[in-house]
């Protein structure tokens, strides 16, 4: 091939890789600004701190925020020291080739691919029947149905197995980018191999597994498939006061004003809005992973 057929070449593969990206972003604008002029309207002070009424068509979605929230957080709660030591065993202290690392390593692939919808049902057998009817046939008195029933604390630990391939992959991602010259340089130095984890690798692999576990929350906060049978409310305008409790999620309640709504035209506005506000907050979620990390490579370049 001569060099101005390379070079043709080249042109025409930047200009449809180009097209391809203009594309990806034209399609996100395009979402953005029919969510933005559809709900921007309806967006208000009352709307964001006011519980929904009148068959949803008024009030606001404060209960959903909340319970997105509050789920979004035991969610992380439980995920996230989980995935991260799994990571570190996988990465730090698994024989290479062993069987029982090879075995984690291939549950997490399979994890990953499997969809959202089966860890809702993997929560109702699981978590619901299994551990919660065990536990109410343990603590509770008899005949009374405390933690066999769908729940915020389900929910969230459905999540967490959800989102559980994330922040590992992720954390073995960071755990692999720090120099092995580091850690030989630690050692040598006197340091035994969990000093040099705590005061070396992890603090220079921060950022990665920041970013992993805001990652995971995005993720999290917008799914449904799996909180549809393990606790989440069709209407409900009280807030959760427990564990078991049942709540509303924004997600969830996207889906209720779409499909269930007895008057379309009057829950239009407020179904946009709420799809917006939804897109808000996992923008600002990234956002914040975004800043954490790069905060936290200028910290870990300036101590190194």
């Amino acid at each position: 091939m001569s060099l101005q057929s390379r070079k043709a070449v080249g042109t025409g593969l930047t200009w449809v890789t180009g097209l391809a990206a203009a594309l990806v972003i034209g399609m996100l604008g395009f979402i953005l600004v029919d969510v933005i002029l559809g709900g921007w309207s309806r967006l208000s002070l009352q709307f964001l701190t006011q519980a929904p009424s009148e068959g949803m068509t008024e009030g606001g979605i404060f209960p959903a925020i909340y319970g997105t929230a509050v789920l979004t957080l035991l969610m992380t709660v439980a995920v996230l020291p989980v995935g991260v030591l799994t990571a570190v065993y996988l990465h730090e202290y698994a024989p290479k080739g062993g069987r029982l690392a090879t075995l984690v390593r291939v549950a997490v692939q399979n994890l990953a691919g499997v969809p959202s919808i089966v860890f809702g049902l993997f929560g109702v057998g699981f978590f619901i029947q299994f551990m919660g009817r065990g536990l109410d046939r343990a603590v509770a008195d008899p005949g009374a149905l405390r933690w066999g029933q769908p729940s915020l604390v389900w929910a969230a630990l459905t999540l967490a197995v959800l989102t559980l391939p994330v922040v590992i992959v992720s954390t073995e991602e960071a755990l692999r980018a720090v120099p092995r010259d580091w850690r030989d340089a630690s050692l040598a130095l006197g340091a035994t191999r969990s000093q040099t984890l705590a005061r070396v690798i992890l603090p220079s692999a921060v950022p990665g597994i920041l970013t992993g576990a805001i990652l995971a929350v995005a993720r999290g906060a917008g799914e449904v498939a799996p909180i549809l049978f393990t606790g989440v409310a069709y209407f409900l305008p009280d807030l959760p006061g427990s564990l078991t409790s049942q709540f509303m999620h924004l997600g969830y309640h996207v889906y209720v004003l779409a499909t269930q709504s007895p008057d379309v035209e009057a829950t239009r506005p407020l179904l946009y809005a709420t799809v917006l506000v939804l897109l808000v907050l996992t923008f600002l979620l990234n956002l914040v992973a975004i800043v954490l990390r790069i905060r936290t490579r200028r910290a870990a370049s300036g101590g190194h």
